[in-house]
């Protein structure tokens, strides 16, 4: 197996906020400024501890323990998606949408998100950089540097109680926390006490929303992220579509 350097690239050819769930993409925006305060709003935190504290908590607990989510997506119009995790195998997703373009799989192990070829391309038209992908590699991944794998997931920091969205979810009292930053909002369901769980998340984006449940607690999951004969590095895949 040949080891090859997976290479940072700037945002405008890495569409990494249009694949991400909500709380990835509030938590890239939120690392440049454009995310809320985090303070508690009036009659949140009084019983519950501070929003930060729940937070963090909820975040720990989802880093060390795995889980499934389904819902939809703000990525394409009628779209689906499905989440994995395992703290050890890694992050997966996969996207299901009416047009062949908008269906494909998303990993991320170590740092190192791995993106099927032909949903990679779609992300990039959504930017408004259209590219075509040969037949021989709409089986392949590409892979980039993102960091973190558990910020596809993790709530930003910066979000506040929004008591007035309380709920109650499969029996379970649910505490709304709301995040926003620029035109996006998301408010996540958390339990209100142990197991510190996300139980539902709401996103807003552009206009678009999706919903999200979160279970599968603690149940086996498998992912198993592209080999490195599956994958491509950003600077392969672009001498492959790009002319010259």
């Amino acid at each position: 197996m040949t080891c090859r350097t997976i290479e940072r690239h700037p945002v405008p050819t890495l569409p990494t906020r249009h694949l991400l769930p909500a709380a990835a993409a509030l938590l890239l925006a939120t690392a440049t400024g454009c995310g809320a305060g985090s303070g508690d709003r009036a009659d949140g935190g009084a019983a519950n501890g501070s929003a930060a504290s729940r937070i963090e908590a909820v975040n720990q607990a989802m880093r060390e323990t795995s889980f499934t989510a389904t819902g939809t997506t703000t990525a394409f119009e009628g779209a689906t998606q499905q989440t994995w995790w395992d703290p050890e195998q890694g992050f997966r997703m996969r996207i299901s949408g009416s047009a062949p373009e908008h269906n494909g799989e998303m990993y991320c192990k170590d740092g190192t998100s791995y993106t099927s070829a032909p949903l990679f391309a779609a992300m990039l038209a959504q930017k408004g950089q259209r590219i075509s992908v040969p037949e021989r590699l709409e089986d392949t991944f590409v892979a980039t540097e993102t960091g973190d794998c558990t910020a596809y997931f993790a709530i930003a920091p910066s979000g506040e109680y929004a008591p007035g969205k309380d709920t109650v979810i499969d029996g379970t009292d649910a505490l709304a926390i709301e995040v926003t930053a620029g035109g996006a909002s998301d408010t996540y369901f958390v339990s209100g006490g142990a197991p510190d769980r996300l139980l539902r998340q709401e996103a807003t984006r552009d206009g678009s929303t999706s919903t999200t449940e979160y279970g599968g607690y603690g149940e086996a999951v498998t992912v198993t992220v592209p080999s490195d004969e599956q994958s491509l590095t950003m600077d392969e895949f672009r001498g492959e579509v790009l002319p010259g």
